[in-house]
């Protein structure tokens, strides 16, 4: 047989014990429940009993968790799962370095990376000019890009953020909405507003925004600006088109840093138009200083059923489209037979 059971234990600092196992062995139970190896705590010791490999990978496990525990970061059983994941797939990084950094405070609350690929989204960020964020909603893209804008601003490292969507839905002719300009504007960047709402105080933001600090409006008011000294954020880039985006990135000025976020599978362009994001990512591919990150379904962070009902209408849609071609080339037969 290969692959025997043994058991081997590991000892742990006592003072991460409970962090580590999480309120009433929750993050005991998540670990149980996604490695292949038993466990059994007494203690400060920890005992597996198992396959060697799989044993092997529990104490990896253990040891990263502790360390984040060590780094003053949150120990949840997402948490848990993240790190077995990132094990899994043989990365070179820590998982404990992923999970225990740090962008943004407020008010006991701290803003980081929950994956690997965000963590590099980060670290892109920090090291590029022009960072495009492409992957699926809920990846985390927007969000973690306003957190490094905050901290830029924080830090005085740009004296203003100016964040931006196409509004794409009244096809940039925002005259036709009933109202003011900041009521014809709100919804599409709402979604903006919400997230600085969890990064700076609540009371702060309508200073900022009336001293210019802040800016929040939609792509079309870019046209013929010069942004310097600024972080610009261009969310739902995939709803530009190809001239918009041109005209976006060509706003870039000095000591200025761009982050662009998108998804290229929910274009809603009129009349099939070619999205700006896609057309970035063939034309811009091999110039320094822009950065591309890719996330995907893995990198995911809302609520864990979130994936789960996704992945179950897209299972009905399919399987409702199938239904419906059987269905069609069926009643499409006898017709076809009559003419």
């Amino acid at each position: 047989m290969t692959d025997a059971r043994v058991t081997e234990s590991i000892e742990l600092d006592p003072a991460v014990m409970f962090p580590l196992l999480g309120s009433a062995d929750g993050n005991l139970r998540a670990l149980e429940q996604v490695l292949s190896a038993e466990i059994h705590v007494r203690g400060n010791v920890v005992t597996f009993e198992g396959a060697p490999s799989d044993i092997a990978v529990g104490k990896r496990v253990l040891t990263e968790l502790a360390a984040v525990v060590v780094a003053g970061g949150p120990v949840t059983p997402d948490a848990v799962r993240r790190t077995v994941a990132m094990l899994s797939r043989g990365v070179s990084e820590s998982p404990a370095e992923v999970l225990s950094l740090d962008i943004l405070s407020r008010r006991g609350k701290t803003i980081r990376p929950k994956t690997l690929n965000q963590k590099r989204y980060v670290d892109a960020i920090d090291a590029n000019t022009i960072v495009f964020g492409v992957g699926p909603a809920g990846t985390g893209k927007t969000y973690l890009a306003m957190a490094k804008a905050v901290q830029a601003l924080q830090a005085k490292q740009v004296s203003r953020i100016i964040l931006t969507r196409p509004a794409v839905e009244a096809g940039e002719r925002l005259g036709f909405l009933p109202g003011t300009l900041h009521d014809k504007i709100d919804p599409y960047l709402r979604p903006l507003h919400d997230a600085l709402h969890d990064m700076m105080d609540v009371e702060a933001i309508p200073k900022l925004m009336q001293a210019g600090i802040i800016e929040v409006a939609p792509l079309a008011y870019m046209r013929g600006r010069t942004l310097n000294d600024a972080f610009i954020i261009l969310d739902e880039a995939q709803n530009t088109t190809a001239e918009q985006m041109k005209m976006f990135l060509t706003r870039l000025g000095f000591n200025s840093k761009i982050v662009v976020t998108g998804d290229i599978t929910q274009v809603d362009l009129p009349g099939g138009s070619r999205s700006g994001l896609r057309a970035a990512t063939e034309i811009l591919v091999d110039i320094d200083d822009i950065h591309f990150a890719k996330l995907d379904s893995s990198d995911v962070v809302r609520h864990r059923l979130v994936s789960d009902i996704v992945d179950a209408y897209d299972r009905f849609d399919a399987a409702d489209a199938k239904s419906a071609n059987r269905a069609a080339r069926r009643s499409g037969g006898p017709r076809a037979a009559h003419h």
